[in-house]
């Protein structure tokens, strides 16, 4: 079995249920699991020779791994075009379905390497990618995603995501993009039996994610649901982010979009929305009585000038909040870290007193993304009997000199300039360094570069 040493951490935070937080510690790891965190200051010094790696964590800060709860990694592909820069929602998919529509195996398998290299750089261990767009003659996408990410190491979950309204059923995307349901439920029915690990500690799961109450039929959302169950896998959307859908809903439906995912089986402890901006006070008590939680994405949000969750109503109220970069396209980055001190600066303007700290900005970005995906036991806090998903910074770079008196809300509050110089996942180290152990990050700037030549050519 393999079997890491960190030893001398100055701090690990853990993020568990009591908070704590250690200091001069050793973390054991075991087969992927934490077998002990020990203080690093007892008599007898570790055997060294007893461990596959040793990594010297003097003067190190040690996070459990970030979980990031929404995402669209073929995005980055189309990130900081001109062309979209000041639209809205509905106007930017309606450009950049014209894009999207020419995705193939290698943009995915590319866009993917860059998208989670980047996050796994700035601490990130488990990505969850909403891939809804399913191109005509596009090859098996998410075979691509999942070269990428067991690349790269990365605790992957998969979404079948999925439209069946275009343009002439009086949705956004153009008809190349959109599949029957019959179509979609035999491909998601696939695709949990191949991606779907239950087992602790997996590596790979997969939930069924059609895309917005605006490119989806009643039928597709309701029989998404059904099979989903069925399987036991989980169930994601957007929802509440504009109020375009707002609209939308209420001019199709009669129903504002909370009321119509609930006519329909989209409440409970297995969905979770993506950006839940335009909720209201009645609506937030409800997900907090259904335990259906939000993934909350500020910078896409402001980006898009969509709107600001109302995040410290929610956690108030005690629904589940996680937190995600959202597709590159209306981020431009794949960097969670970035997203935390973003959430925090975002909320303490608008919210004052009222807005989450350093902290538990933090814990959206670990336990609360990891409750949103079904893995709170496993994944999300660094624990004994837990996974060995972590990351490490050095506290005595030029940029934290004086940020660190209070460990657990510098990377909210301050935010980290550069990588993280260690990732783990599963054990196993990830990222060196700064730098990606399991790909060649030249190699990867290169092939994609020339895929987007390709990819762009038209624009």
């Amino acid at each position: 079995m393999a079997k890491l040493l960190v030893k001398n951490i100055r701090t690990l935070v853990s993020c568990d249920l009591q908070d704590r937080v250690y200091q001069n510690v050793d973390l054991i790891c075991e087969d992927g699991l934490i077998k002990a965190i020990t203080d690093a200051r007892q008599k007898a010094e570790p055997d060294e020779s007893a461990y596959d790696q040793v990594i010297d964590g003097s003067g190190m800060l040690c996070y459990p791994g970030l979980v990031n709860a929404h995402h669209h990694l073929y995005q980055v592909f189309s990130r900081n075009l001109p062309q979209v820069q000041n639209m809205e929602l509905f106007d930017w998919l309606t450009t950049l379905y014209e894009v999207w529509k020419n995705l193939n195996e290698d943009t995915i398998r590319l866009s993917s390497l860059v998208g989670i290299g980047e996050l796994m750089k700035n601490g990130c261990t488990t990505v969850f990618d909403h891939h809804y767009v399913f191109p005509e003659n596009g090859g098996d996408l998410l075979a691509a995603q999942w070269e990428a990410a067991r690349t790269l190491g990365v605790r992957m979950h998969f979404s079948r995501g999925s439209m069946d309204l275009s343009k002439k059923d009086g949705g956004l995307p153009p008809d190349s993009v959109v599949q029957s349901v019959d179509e979609i439920m035999k491909d998601s029915v696939r695709l949990i039996e191949k991606y779907q690990d239950d087992s602790f500690a997996s590596m790979h799961r997969i939930a069924l994610a059609p895309c917005s109450p605006f490119s989806v039929s009643a039928d597709l959302l309701r029989e998404s649901a059904k099979l989903a169950r069925s399987y036991h896998v989980r169930l994601h959307t957007h929802l509440c982010e504009t109020k375009d859908e707002e609209h939308y809903t209420l001019d199709r439906y009669s129903m504002r979009p909370v009321a119509y995912m609930e006519s329909l089986g989209w409440l409970g402890p297995d969905v979770w929305f993506a950006h839940g901006i335009h909720l209201s006070s009645d609506e937030i008590d409800l997900l907090a009585k259904t335990h259906t939680g939000v993934c909350h994405c500020p910078i896409s949000n402001m980006k898009l000038a969509s709107g600001i969750a109302k995040v410290p109503e929610m956690l108030g109220k005690g629904v589940n909040v996680g937190l995600g970069v959202d597709g590159s396209a209306s981020n431009d980055g794949s960097n969670l870290l970035e997203e935390m001190r973003v959430c925090y600066l975002l909320h303490r303007l608008n919210s004052s007193k009222a807005a989450p700290d350093g902290y538990q900005v933090l814990k959206m970005a670990t336990i609360g993304s990891a409750g949103l995906l079904g893995r709170g036991k496993e994944i999300g806090s660094l624990e004994v009997g837990k996974c060995a998903d972590f990351f490490l910074v050095d506290s005595h770079r030029l940029e934290l000199v004086g940020a660190c008196y209070d460990p657990k809300s510098v990377l909210a509050t301050v935010g980290l300039k550069g990588a993280a110089d260690w990732t783990v996942v599963n054990g196993k180290v990830t990222v060196e360094h700064g730098r990606l152990t399991g790909a060649d990050e030249e190699k990867i700037v290169y092939d994609a570069d020339r895929e987007l030549d390709r990819y762009l050519k038209d624009l």
